[in-house]
């Protein structure tokens, strides 16, 4: 069990110092969020969206929105990364696309939108922790990518998400769940921290 991929995953570490003259182009912060997307959702709701922080402008807003935290100054872009309450009546739309290439057939639709409503719809806690799950399988997926195309990373879940939701316009079902920097690291970053023995964390039941 060793592989490039699983070596991106054992050395990745939240990174503290970024090299504040590097910048991401549109193209490579939209490749980055491409890639986020990939991660799953359920019933392929795919209930995010990421605002890309990545202006002067923009970080001079965020930054004392997010206790003045140095990754949002320092790194090219500080994602916001929202989820959105799920709303299964948006399913239909969601899973057109596979039922025009084939991959699901059209009447599977209401077989997946019933059972999603009756989970989630008269439960507001599971429709806003279906949101945040959403949120924070999209953010694992940018990390690793980030790590794999040698730049760092840093989750933040330290900022005002009131002042957040406001200042950056957010819709009313959305949450902003975390904060995600990603830049180029220069010297003096920490290696993976040691974790926890598995004997520690695992049940082999």
């Amino acid at each position: 069990m060793n592989n490039e991929v699983i070596q991106c995953i054992v050395s990745r570490s939240a990174t503290k110092y970024y090299d504040k003259s590097a910048k991401l182009s549109d193209e490579e912060i939209s490749e980055l969020v491409r890639i986020a997307t990939s991660a799953p959702t359920s019933f392929h709701l795919q209930n995010w969206r990421f605002i890309a922080v990545r202006t002067p402008e923009a970080k001079a807003k965020l930054f004392p929105l997010a206790w003045k935290q140095p990754a949002v100054a320092d790194a090219a872009v500080t994602f916001i990364i929202c989820g959105q309450l799920v709303d299964t009546s948006v399913i239909p739309q969601r899973l057109a696309p596979l039922v025009a290439a084939g991959v699901m057939p059209a009447d599977m639709v209401q077989e997946w939108e019933k059972p999603a409503r009756e989970l989630y719809m008269a439960y507001p806690q599971r429709r806003r922790d279906e949101a945040v799950r959403t949120a924070t399988f999209g953010a694992s997926a940018m990390i690793y990518a980030a790590r794999s195309l040698g730049l760092g990373s840093t989750p933040m879940i330290g900022f005002d998400a009131d002042a957040v939701h406001r200042e950056f316009g957010l819709a009313d079902d959305e949450v902003p769940a975390l904060l995600l920097a990603v830049g180029v690291e220069r010297q003096g970053n920490w290696a993976q921290k040691p974790r926890r023995p598995v004997a520690e964390v695992l049940d082999l039941v």
